[in-house]
């Protein structure tokens, strides 16, 4: 075997999902998974639905006062949800 084809499993992966533009889908599946553990269980008990388009990360609530206090940490909310994936997956956030 060369050793200048060598490359770790974890970087040929990568490689592959950056080459196939998966790397965005699988940021936006692991955003959508930390959702309760950035914004709580009671909060995630109130979400119906999550879904990323476009960079932006929409979410259906069933209460109108949750969707209100939400709105004003939309900033916050969009900061520590990239954090947790390590990447600058969504650039807003709608509340519905």
């Amino acid at each position: 075997m060369n050793s200048h084809n060598d490359q770790t499993l974890g970087d040929a992966i990568k490689a592959f999902l950056q080459t196939y533009h998966l790397d965005d889908k699988l940021n936006e599946t692991k955003l959508i998974q930390s959702w309760e553990k950035v914004v709580g269980n009671m909060v995630a008990r109130h979400t119906k639905s999550l879904a990323v388009r476009n960079k932006i990360l929409f979410v259906r609530l069933d209460s109108p006062a949750l969707r209100n206090e939400l709105s004003y940490r939309r900033e916050k909310l969009i900061a520590a949800l990239n954090n947790e994936v390590n990447a600058a997956v969504i650039e807003d956030i709608v509340f519905n």
